[in-house]
C-alpha cells in the first residue's frame, strides 16, 4: 500500500517474484498508468546464481495526483 509523506508524496513499492521482462514490463505499465513515477529497480540474487530470484520496483506520485 502506498504511503504518503509530509512532502504531499506517496510511495509505492512492488514486489515481483517472477522476474522476467514481461513481469518488469507489464508492472512498469500498471503502475504508470495508476499516475506514479518509475524511480528505481533493486534486484535480488542468490549467492552463485547471476539471475535475479527476486525485483523490487520503486515508485512515487503527487498527493494531487492521487486525489488527496
Amino acid at each position: 500500500m502506498a504511503g504518503a509523506t509530509e512532502s504531499g508524496n506517496a510511495y509505492k513499492v512492488v514486489e515481483i517474484g517472477d522476474v522476467t521482462d514481461q513481469a518488469v514490463e507489464a508492472e512498469l505499465n500498471r503502475w504508470s498508468r495508476e499516475g506514479y513515477r518509475f524511480e528505481s529497480i533493486h534486484f535480488v540474487t542468490q549467492p552463485g546464481n547471476r539471475r535475479p530470484a527476486m525485483a523490487f520496483l520503486f515508485f512515487t506520485r503527487s498527493e494531487t495526483s492521487a486525489g488527496g
